[in-house]
């Protein structure tokens, strides 16, 4: 029944599949001077020395019962761990690393002079046991027996400990955590860790020599012979970024001959084995006798102070990187990625999934496709904007309102204001027209299409990550419980269909009642906002009047600009005052709701945050866009607020340009104080602690003066802790600016573009950010994006209909599109030129009001309306044309809508979630890897046999 491996290779061959877990054997997948732990070779480890803590230490274990003749076991040595591990892997599986690398290693010793590990604070005292996880705790903390018992039950689950004094505060201690090879090997076993498989195939493309194989090699030798794409990065520079065919599959120690296993000191990534203590230190109890454990909770009781994997190395050095190489992945990533003069290149994504986890990785990722989706929109934007400005002096309704000389407008308030002239708003109609002009339907139309393909792609893309990093088959691990959901019902237990453990519950009439409690805080939150958004109108309301009768004749010409310049200033300082409120309020309410797990509690502080911002973002813009100058009244009959102001009317070209202003200067100076808060608060942060060390505030003494000289643990103490919300405020950010890019693009075409170059700056950001800034996060998985798709699905249809009635309501389009084709001069005539067709529109959109007599002014005023002049039998009352324009308006956003959503579902239909050629790369290698590890294991019987003197078989014992 079973073929060979080479048999299938001659009968059909594949592509080499790409994974994105480098087969750690090759050389090409580190750096080129990597630090000298990388080539340890494969030979037991001397017998590591009792830690012996320093006399200062206050708070010693000591004060526990003496430990019994099992848990001698504690101060482990690996002799046994290596007399186990080559037991299992036999020297012949084990892969010899090539002569260049040890040239390169060589040399990189020579030109240091010293091995990097004696100083370079990421091993332990011996120099060779590698620090996988820093616990930090206080010797004046009072939870001193937890933190032993803590330490005990860790020794015990195999980890090994050593403990370190601070340098720069005597009161901080420092845990090093380390993972011998048989507790990795224990743990990636259980978690199904996947690694990368010793057989290693290469294969050949079937199609090679068909006409479509040699017309593509054809066209790869041309392509060739172009200039490189700058935005590549550079794979010599980078060779951690070169692709490897190793297959991977769930790691088992009972078929460990079948890895390749070329050194156990870098078989395990840095990344896997902090995941692997992570495991370990979340399922660790800390009390005997009682289910509690997990270091989450005795960081939450303060016996800890922190938890984290320690950075690889500082992130700079005195030698160039082109030259000597990189020290270490985070000096990589700091030099071709986290550099501002990298901006215009790719995101090493390979590298940092390898250093951050998936779940940053995919941050990054969904990032750098939102920024690479916005270049055609933002090209887009720009082309309509300067199709407005090519055209604004031409523009026929433009041309009529700078030349009304002798239109008389009526006053904008009824005491101090005098009637204008309608010539006097020119620069305001032309500014207009920049982004109310024949291409705004279309720009709404594309935009809304391509918040659909760019969701769609973007499925198709997080597939291939997904398979790139070995995550199809991923499942995500039971969670542990929160400490606070685990203390507050405690006394009711259930059994966990899952696990079938019992744990606490909450019944389901106290989860309903705290939801409604929630509910109601997040719509008080809401009436906040709207509270907000009405003082802001009636203080537009109190400045239109002050600035049109201002004395400043500037001002009072134009009183437009002026009363909503003021207005957005304000409500930007409302808006962050209020995001400062939003985000404790929601930190309140989700603690109120007692989610059972960290996700949980994640997805509902997200999602309170995102209805919190994005209604106190867009609550103000909604105002101008549907109800600014919609409920003013007419001249005689003005609708007052209190009785005591005019509502606010639109301009006689519209009110879309004040939308326009409200949406850029919002835009624009939120991004600003986002970037500030992002990286100037953090860097303020971090020189104040270097500050305080420098000056001994710390009580670290003299002996922390040179930076460069603290070990690596007290160097990532001093830095921050990634914010207790993870990623959401990050993802926030960027679904808030999505929103503000597609929801009004109709009224902003150059929102794009400031997204885009919003982005490009906020993506170096981050990179800084996480790379020198922050403490290294735990490297988490994740599949996807979580709640954020959702959200941005629904903002995507959220925007099909706010800029149908964009168009239909805010805009003059369909009132220009109804006079040209119904009361113009080309009606009942063939096509004209639609300047020809608009002449006469602003006169016929201007209707007439009898001021009385007054021998100084003109009797009649003109206002923007379609009422009956007042010599009509009906005065005042709607004409037949406001009933014509409000049908047209009605029925647009039915056929716009209609129209946008079936494209929409259309293209989603079309393309698939994930690319077809990908689905048979994973079914084909499924079949082969079930293949690869037949004949493993065959090849490995059969050398047993050899060696017992037994019988030579083919078949399967």
């Amino acid at each position: 029944m079973h073929t060979s491996i080479s048999e299938i290779l001659k009968e059909k061959s594949l592509k080499p599949s790409r994974r994105s877990l480098p087969c750690l054997a090759q050389s090409q997948t580190h750096p080129i001077n990597l630090n000298h732990f990388l080539s340890v070779p494969l030979s037991p480890e001397p017998k590591p020395e009792v830690e012996v803590l320093s006399q200062g230490i206050s708070t010693s274990c000591s004060l526990l019962p003496p430990q019994t003749a099992e848990d001698g076991k504690d101060h482990y040595t690996e002799e046994s761990e290596v007399t186990t591990c080559e037991t299992r892997a036999d020297e012949s599986f084990l892969l010899r690393k090539p002569s260049t690398r040890v040239k390169l290693e060589a040399r990189t010793d020579s030109l240091k002079g010293k091995n990097p590990a004696d100083s370079s604070g990421l091993f332990f005292r011996d120099g060779k046991k590698r620090i996988d996880y820093i616990l930090v705790y206080k010797k004046s903390s009072p939870q001193v027996e937890k933190r032993c018992t803590f330490e005990k039950n860790l020794r015990a689950e195999g980890l090994m400990l050593e403990k370190e004094p601070s340098l720069t505060n005597n009161d901080i201690m420092f845990v090093k955590v380390h993972a011998p090879w048989d507790t990795l090997c224990k743990y990636a076993e259980q978690m199904n860790i996947r690694m990368p498989f010793r057989k290693k195939c290469y294969f050949k493309d079937w199609k090679s020599k068909t006409l479509s194989s040699r017309f593509h090699r054809r066209c790869c030798q041309m392509k060739s012979w172009l200039p490189r794409n700058p935005m590549k990065l550079d794979k010599e520079a980078l060779p951690d970024l070169e692709e490897t065919d190793c297959y991977t599959a769930p790691f088992s120690r009972a078929r460990m001959h079948h890895f390749t296993i070329s050194n156990r000191h870098t078989f395990f990534s840095n990344s896997t084995r902090s995941r692997i203590v992570h495991h370990v230190l979340q399922r660790t109890k800390y009390e005997d006798g009682k289910p509690k454990m997990g270091i989450n909770r005795l960081l939450g009781n303060n016996t800890f102070e922190a938890a984290f994997p320690p950075h690889e190395g500082g992130y700079k050095s005195r030698h160039p990187i082109k030259t000597h190489g990189p020290q270490n992945h985070r000096h990589l990533l700091y030099e071709r990625w986290a550099r501002w003069g990298m901006w215009y290149k790719y995101q090493p994504l390979d590298l940092i999934r390898r250093y951050f986890g998936e779940k940053i990785g995919l941050y990054f990722a969904w990032l750098g496709w939102y920024t690479g989706m916005l270049i055609p929109a933002a090209l887009v934007g720009v082309f309509v904007f300067l199709y407005g400005l090519f055209t604004m002096d031409s523009s026929q309704v433009s041309k009529e309102i700078c030349e009304a000389n002798t239109t008389i407008m009526c006053p904008m308030c009824e005491e101090t204001c005098d009637p204008w002239t309608l010539s006097d708003s020119c620069v305001y109609a032309k500014v207009t027209h920049l982004f109310d002009n024949g291409g705004t339907v279309f720009f709404a139309i594309f935009m809304a299409i391509w918040a659909t393909v760019f969701l769609e792609f973007w499925k198709r893309r997080r597939a291939e990550l997904t398979y790139d990093w070995d995550l199809i088959d991923w499942e995500e691990e039971e969670e542990e419980l929160r400490p606070q959901f685990e203390a507050k019902y405690s006394r009711v237990e259930r059994v966990n269909p899952i696990s079938g453990k019992p744990e606490p519950f909450q019944p389901f009439s106290d989860k309903l009642s705290r939801l409604m409690v929630s509910v109601s805080g997040i719509f008080f939150m809401i009436s906040l906002v709207l509270t907000a958004v009405f003082a802001v109108v009636v203080f537009r309301l109190i400045v239109m009047e002050k600035f049109a009768s201002f004395n400043w004749k500037f001002v009072k010409k134009n009183w437009q600009f002026a009363t909503s310049g003021t207005g957005v200033c304000i409500n930007f300082m409302i808006i962050m005052s209020l995001n400062v409120v939003y985000e404790k309020v929601a930190y309140l309410l989700t603690n109120l709701e007692h989610p059972r797990t960290e996700s949980e509690w994640e997805n509902s502080f997200a999602l309170k945050m995102f209805l919190f911002q994005f209604v106190n973002l867009n609550s103000s813009t909604f105002y101008i866009a549907f109800f600014l100058g919609r409920f003013a009244g007419r001249p005689g009959k003005y609708n007052k607020l209190f009785n005591r102001w005019r509502l606010e009317e639109c301009h006689p070209s519209g009110c879309l340009i004040d939308l326009c202003l409200q949406m850029g200067v919002i835009m624009f100076f939120k991004q600003i104080w986002n970037n500030f808060m992002e990286l100037g608060y953090p860097l303020l942060q971090n020189w104040w602690s270097r500050r305080k060390i420098k000056k001994g505030g710390g009580g670290g003494g003299p002996n922390v003066e040179n930076k460069a000289q603290l070990p690596q643990w007290d160097k990532d103490w001093n830095l921050q802790p990634m914010n207790a919300h993870g990623l959401v405020d990050e993802y926030l950010e960027m679904v808030l600016q999505f929103g503000f890019t597609t929801i009004f693009v109709a009224a902003f075409p150059l929102a794009p573009l400031l997204a885009l170059l919003n982005n490009i700056i906020e993506i170096r950001l981050d990179a800084y950010k996480f790379v020198t800034q922050w403490r290294r996060p735990m490297p988490a998985r994740a599949t996807d994006i979580g709640i954020w798709h959702g959200i941005l699905e629904g903002i995507g249809v959220l925007a099909v209909i706010t800029n149908a009635f964009v168009i239909a309501i805010t805009s003059d389009y369909i009132p220009r599109f109804v006079y040209a084709f119904k009361y113009g001069p080309c009606m009942d005539k063939g096509h004209h030129h639609e300047d020809e067709c608009l002449r006469g529109y602003m006169n016929s959109s201007l209707s007439v009001f009898d001021m009385g007599t007054n021998s100084n002014q003109s009797r009649y005023c003109r206002y923007r309306d379609y009422r009956a002049p007042p010599w009509s039998s009906v005065p005042y009352e709607f004409t037949l044309q406001f009933w014509h324009v409000l049908a047209a308006r009605l029925a647009f956003i039915i056929v716009f809508e209609h129209l946008v959503f079936g494209i929409k579902s259309f293209i989603a239909y079309l393309i698939p979630d994930m690319p077809k050629d990908l689905c048979d790369r994973m079914r084909r290698e499924k079949y082969l890897m079930q293949e690869m590890m037949y004949e493993a294991e065959l090849e490995h019987l059969q050398k047993e046999r050899k060696k017992n003197g037994r019988r030579y078989h083919h078949e399967w014992p």
